[in-house]
């Protein structure tokens, strides 16, 4: 069954929250309405609607005129299994010694474990982080570089846990740490443990559903040595101060969720909660921060 979609974009919250509304209100009526700040300190706004039938380009276009949003963009989307298309055309990842497979590249995987890498199955699903993501990349890149230079922390959080995959890479190769892993959805939860009992690491992740450390097992592990959150601008800069609080003097957070163009902003508010920069990754329009809590 093809489905549409009518994308727009507005600047300001309150306008884009209206627009929203709006749409929610005219014939054929949407399935889902959606609104998210685009992440890039523009101001703008992202409105998206989803039909079961094409919506009435007309009635949109003046909805947009009225609020002074672009045109609508309108379009039909297929019926496609979109995992099993994504599983299908895509290649591992390499992050030093991590090896990320899904299951269809399984004999590639055992290479790659012959070879001595340390091999993480993670399979495409409703939940994010593939290893594939500039961010989910950085940080895997960035914590390798990490334990190439000695670090060998023994309390570690991933926050916005995703999948998974910086948790569990964490778990694999630090046999002595206590790993957690939390994410405000509890889908992400349930893959993140579905992934960790794949990799026959159950036993060495703890996951639970929490906002930021919002939860009692996250605030009794503490204090951190390693905290990894891969998430987005404006929940990385509203955690600084909790991250303060949870990470262990002399501690590292590997942060991404991040473009190029925000790292200055979000490594400005850890400067104001006592970390310093240990090292900065560019992966095209993506960045992945290192700090070390003084």
């Amino acid at each position: 069954m093809t489905t549409f979609s009518a994308l727009t974009t507005v600047m300001g919250e309150d306008h884009a929250k209206a627009i929203a509304m709006a749409l929610e209100q005219l014939e054929p009526l949407p399935v889902g309405v959606g609104v998210f700040e685009i992440e890039d300190d523009s101001g703008l706004w992202e409105i998206g609607a989803y039909y079961l039938e094409a919506p009435n380009a007309a009635l949109l276009d003046m909805v947009a005129q009225v609020f002074g949003a672009r045109s609508f963009a309108i379009s039909d989307i297929p019926d496609i299994d979109w995992v099993a298309k994504v599983r299908r055309e895509l290649a591992p990842v390499e992050a030093g010694r991590f090896y990320v497979f899904g299951s269809h590249d399984a004999a590639a995987a055992n290479v790659a474990r012959a070879a001595g890498r340390v091999t993480l199955q993670i399979e495409a699903t409703v939940a994010f982080g593939t290893g594939h993501h500039g961010t989910t990349l950085g940080c895997l890149r960035a914590f390798d570089q990490l334990f190439e230079a000695g670090l060998r922390p023994k309390n570690v959080a991933d926050i916005g846990c995703g999948t998974a995959v910086l948790a569990l890479a964490a778990a694999a190769v630090l046999p002595d740490a206590q790993v957690v892993a939390s994410d405000i959805d509890q889908v992400a939860v349930d893959v993140a443990l579905a992934n960790a009992a794949i990799n026959g690491l159950s036993a060495r992740i703890e996951c639970m559903e929490a906002a930021g450390f919002a939860h009692p097992r996250l605030q009794q592990a503490a204090p951190y040595d390693l905290i990894f959150a891969n998430i987005l601008k404006g929940p990385l800069v509203e955690l600084a101060p909790d991250m303060a609080r949870h990470c262990a003097l002399g501690g590292r957070l590997i942060l991404s969720g991040l473009l190029v163009v925000q790292a200055e902003s979000i490594i400005a508010a850890y400067l104001a909660q006592g970390f310093v920069l240990d090292s900065r990754m560019d992966l095209g329009e993506w960045s992945a921060l290192v700090l070390i809590k003084k």
